[in-house]
């Protein structure tokens, strides 16, 4: 059997944790630069607000007082999913972490009588240690999870934790489940399967294998058999990611080409951390730049150059330098650039690393790699207390339009909670 955890309205939910005054209100969160809407409360929902709504269709909304809006604070959401993660990983034999609010919890080895009991424990756990409300769906498969986990959310009456445990509760389920909401299908599918008179998941179920192969091939299999309790997807965690990217739109265009060189800095070294953290290493490291595309009264420029190193890496001083070396091959001054990014790819396991013959830095490259791991033990409070001379002071914002974002209430003593 599998748990599926899902905090409720999760960006939200960390806002209120530290804000209770928002506890009722109608909260939005912005994405970066505060384009648009991506997370709502039930109150912001039931206004009609859509996800993916640009701010300014809703601002009146905030400047009348019917609205609470607040910019994304990654830092935050992330500290508390980490609290959230770790009082999960202690209740079971083996969790899997799906998202930054969701994670399967696999229930092997406890007695079915216990689960109800443990599940509800831990809704009520969460909601009391870290103050984030958690719905829970218990099925034989993912998919019946999934959707298990929706109705814990939906109706009151499960008090957050929804069990699909019979097969009467799961046809129950699966036709109260429109196909658009079933996991493995979405929004692209959905329509083609609408087209041939499949409205539910059970609509789905009911067709037969060979038809299910003959129209959806393997994808629509696996569906297909999770649906009916039989499990086949089994540890969803990619083996180990292809590249890695990280970019930012600036709230205003740049042209300084030190100001611009910072923030390619900033954007490597996330990069050269993100390597670290999976045990990975990469070949290439790509900086692109691009000007607004939307200002058609300037002069556009789209460049991108990449370097191949001679021995992967994964330390911030050599993905920084080469980032900062391919950013000098293509800057042009003239243009006002909008967006910049790092790309790293070609990933190796950093355990699998082999020296070239003619790689005469092997000293260099390992003192980096000891200085690198000594700068994510410091910084793992979240800080960025050490970084390179290349990259922007620890102080400053990381070049993104924030005006509505809370403190860092929970990583940085500056921002503690003050209790009056």
């Amino acid at each position: 059997m599998y748990a599926l955890v899902d905090c409720n309205n999760f960006f939200v939910s960390c806002e209120r944790v530290f804000q209770p005054q928002l506890e009722g209100r109608a909260v939005v969160v912005l994405s970066n630069n505060d384009g648009c809407v991506v997370a709502r409360s039930n109150e912001s929902k039931a206004m009609g607000i859509k996800m993916g709504t640009p701010f300014f269709k809703v601002k009146h909304f905030v400047d009348n007082g019917a609205l609470e809006v607040r910019s994304s604070n990654y830092a935050l959401y992330g500290d508390l999913s980490h609290r959230v993660m770790s009082i999960l990983a202690e209740a079971v034999p083996q969790i899997e972490i799906y998202s930054i609010d969701e994670a399967y919890l696999h229930l092997d080895g406890i007695p079915m009588d216990k689960v109800p009991e443990l599940c509800r424990g831990l809704v009520e756990k969460v909601r009391m240690w870290v103050g984030i409300p958690v719905s829970i769906g218990v099925a034989p498969t993912k998919t019946l999870a999934k959707i298990a986990s929706h109705f814990a959310k939906t109706y009151k009456g499960y008090k957050g934790v929804c069990l699909i445990d019979t097969e009467t509760k799961m046809y129950k389920a699966l036709e109260l489940t429109p196909i658009e909401d079933v996991w493995g299908v979405g929004r692209k599918l959905a329509p083609k399967m609408k087209e041939k008179g499949i409205t539910s998941a059970l609509d789905f179920v009911n067709r037969p294998r060979e038809w299910v192969r003959a129209n959806f091939n393997l994808p629509g299999i696996r569906t297909w058999e999770e649906l009916q309790g039989r499990a086949c997807i089994e540890d969803e965690r990619e083996e180990r990611r292809k590249s890695i990217c990280t970019s930012r739109s600036f709230a205003d265009m740049i042209s300084d080409e030190e100001e611009l060189s910072l923030r390619v800095s900033d954007f490597a070294a996330k990069c050269a951390c993100k390597l670290r953290e999976e045990g990975s290493a990469a070949y290439d490291v790509t900086t692109f730049l691009y000007t607004n595309r939307f200002r058609e009264d300037l002069k556009q420029y789209f460049p991108s150059a990449t370097i191949r190193l001679q021995v992967p890496a994964n330390s911030t001083q050599e993905i920084v330098g080469t980032a900062l070396k391919a950013f000098r091959m293509m800057y042009r001054p003239e243009y006002m650039y909008k967006k910049a990014g790092v790309i790293v790819s070609n990933i190796v396991p950093s355990d699998a690393v082999q020296a070239s013959l003619f790689d005469d830095n092997e000293e260099l490259r390992s003192k980096q790699e000891r200085l690198s791991r000594v700068m994510d033990a410091v910084n793992s409070a979240g800080n960025s207390l050490l970084r390179l001379a290349a990259q922007r002071p620890g102080h400053y914002s990381d070049g993104i339009r924030s005006e509505h974002r809370s403190r860092l209430y929970s990583t940085s003593m500056d921002d503690i909670i003050e209790v009056h």
